[in-house]
């Protein structure tokens, strides 16, 4: 009688503790990932207030369509806030890994490998949103699906530097895994979104007071809560892709962050 092995049962994501420790770096590191995120973000929507005006940009008022140039404005800002999002991911990366290693968190050490990634990561951002969205356009589950496939394409782009090839490599590392990981990003996306709701109220609040002051004001509450949420989608992000290497590669966090030393 021939045996039969029993398959090996597939590792567990672990969702949970994904999760669980994605909160616990970014409320450690509270101040550190907030000045990380801050930056760009304040950055992003200035240029963005300066095309299309700032009560737009904060989601205060309607955007307007009514000449060339606005129409221009309009499309070109979503194209610049996912630039600067791609900075912001490609900078808090880093920043995980020496939180979860423990080791001296130097915002400055990761400007270069962020920059020198910045043009596939946003390039590749763009495309997989657009894919992402034409998934939804059909159905629902195939644009989350689609979503859960590219979900760790920033980190391979920063820290293996796999370029343009970017997507293939996250469609390779997600795969038996998309819809665990798609369970996690909604976890932290919950979050997320309450955060820029609470931010959105103030915001409101303040610019009903008015002028330049209320303007400025306004302006960096947003983009402080709004860092607050890109910091926990960014380490997420990082620490299933740290998960997914050592399920499928056995590779450790220290040799993931070792490409930065």
């Amino acid at each position: 009688m021939a045996d039969i092995s029993a398959a090996e049962p597939k590792p567990a994501l672990g969702v949970g503790a994904i999760v669980s420790e994605s909160f616990s770096i970014l409320f450690g590191n509270f101040f550190k990932v907030i000045i990380t995120a801050f930056v760009p973000t304040l950055i992003g929507f200035l240029i963005s207030g300066i095309l299309i005006g700032f009560g737009p940009a904060l989601g205060v008022q309607e955007p307007q369509f009514d000449s060339v140039f606005s129409i221009l404005a309009n499309i070109l800002s979503p194209l610049i806030d996912m630039v600067i999002y791609s900075i912001t991911t490609a900078l808090l990366i880093q920043l995980a890994y020496d939180a979860k290693l423990n080791r001296p968190i130097s915002i400055g050490r990761y400007f270069g490998p962020a920059l020198s990634s910045i043009a596939p990561l946003a390039i590749l951002s763009i495309v997989a949103t657009f894919l992402a969205a034409l998934g939804f356009v059909f159905f629902v589950v195939p644009g989350i699906w689609i979503y859960g496939v590219f979900a760790v394409m920033a980190p391979a782009v920063v820290i293996e530097r796999a370029g343009f090839g970017g997507l293939g490599r996250s469609a390779r590392l997600t795969k038996e895994y998309r819809w665990p990981i798609i369970g996690a990003f909604l976890l932290a996306l919950v979050c997320a979104v309450l955060i820029n709701v609470v931010s959105l109220l103030v915001v409101g609040l303040i610019t009903g007071i008015g002028g330049v002051v209320g303007m400025v004001i306004s302006v960096i509450i947003f983009a402080g809560l709004s860092a607050i949420g890109a910091g926990l989608i960014s380490i997420v992000t990082s620490l299933i892709y740290a998960r997914l290497r050592e399920i499928k590669e056995g590779v450790s966090v220290d040799q993931i962050a070792a490409v930065f030393d």
